[in-house]
């Protein structure tokens, strides 16, 4: 009787074995029929962007690596606007580059998630397909995709991990369809850092400002400058028959108003080239020499993007030109056009007369760089 007991016994832990074996495999064979919600539906035919760029402007920087398309720029143009980049979905790009401050954000130093204070104020987007050498004050950027890494994972300002970013965009109803318009991805997990950085940078190349009042009456023949406008741009531009002027446009010439060289422009006096606060170029480049000089911004817009430096010190043009005609500290990399000048109070109104020209209203009010999600 016990081995009768003992064999049924066996014979039903057996067959319970293979009931749930059986039970996986069924339900195993019932996934094949699931749907794949990582692959992505839709077409990939992406169409040419092209630069809307006068002759006179030159020819602007663009990789061959990440050509501009209609849907990576408006891909792009989202990523920009959408906070969905930040760690507490509270700040995007926009946040500090707004377009009617000629992408900037209108204070002296930038504030990031959680109200933290950064060191730096907001540099304006401007023109930015044309410049060669380095992005941010300091340099240390080579291109503008590396550019767009680092804002999201400064803990100051956007304090997030590109990995959640990308996890969030993978998850997202709409970016996969978007990345796949871009660039041809077939699966959400192939969304990465890499693809959306190209995206920004590709939106940010099309920034592009060239119809000021200025351009119109130097390049289109359009109009003529008032009288004070003429003296100020005759101030402005460098005058060999008057020394006692160095002019402006020795580091701001050209049609960009910059000739994006990285200069001490004697705002701050140190005893030491390594006393700097803020070393600028030196704290990437770890030359002596090199420490305390910045970019040199653009001027295009410059009415509209107080206040001015890289720490937003000068609240009004007004008190650029009176830094300017101090002649700064004598610090020993100053740039050598940095020596005291006469300016009369008519002087000042005549070049911030000129200045003022360079506004483009049709670039801080144009449709196609505004917030999609509005």
């Amino acid at each position: 009787m016990n081995y009768l007991i003992r064999s049924l016994l066996f014979l039903g832990i057996l067959l319970l074995g293979v009931a749930c074996k059986k039970d996986i495999v069924e339900d195993d064979n019932a996934c094949d029929n699931c749907p794949d919600t990582d692959i992505i539906g839709g077409d990939y035919a992406p169409t040419a962007y092209t630069l809307d760029i006068p002759d006179w402007m030159g020819t602007p920087i663009l990789p061959a690596d990440n050509p501009l398309t209609l849907e990576g720029v408006a891909l792009g143009r989202m990523l920009f606007h959408d906070p969905i980049i930040s760690s507490d979905s509270s700040m995007s790009c926009a946040s500090c580059h707004l377009q009617d401050r000629g992408f900037t954000d209108g204070i002296a130093v930038s504030t990031g998630v959680e109200g933290r204070q950064t060191t730096r104020s907001s540099m304006p987007l401007i023109n930015l397909a044309f410049n060669p050498n380095g992005f941010f004050w300091d340099g240390r950027s080579p291109s503008l995709e590396d550019q767009a890494l680092h804002p999201v994972m400064d803990e100051v300002e956007l304090n997030e991990d590109w990995d959640n970013v990308v996890r969030k965009l993978q998850r997202h109803d709409q970016y996969p369809l978007r990345f796949r318009e871009a660039f041809g991805i077939e699966r959400a997990s192939e969304i990465n850092k890499e693809l959306a950085v190209k995206a920004i940078a590709q939106f940010e190349r099309t920034l592009i400002s060239s119809n000021s009042r200025f351009d119109r009456v130097v390049y289109l023949n359009d109009g003529w400058l008032t009288d004070s406008e003429q003296r100020g741009k005759d101030l402005f531009y460098v005058e060999p028959t008057n020394p006692d002027h160095p002019g402006c446009s020795h580091c701001h010439g050209g049609v960009n108003f910059t000739d994006y060289s990285f200069r001490n422009n004697g705002i701050d006096t140190v005893a030491t080239l390594d006393d700097f606060a803020d070393k600028g170029l030196g704290g990437v480049t770890g030359k002596y020499y090199d420490n305390g000089r910045f970019k040199v911004p653009s001027l295009r817009n410059v009415a509209l993007t107080a206040p001015y430096m890289h720490d937003g010190r000068f609240l009004t043009l007004g008190e650029v030109l009176e830094h300017y005609s101090s002649g700064g500290h004598g610090v020993e990399n100053e740039d050598p056009n940095i020596f005291p000048f006469p300016l009369s109070e008519q002087q000042k109104q005549d070049m911030i007369a000129f200045l003022k020209t360079l506004s483009d209203t049709s670039f801080v009010n144009n449709p196609e760089f505004a917030n999609p999600f509005h």
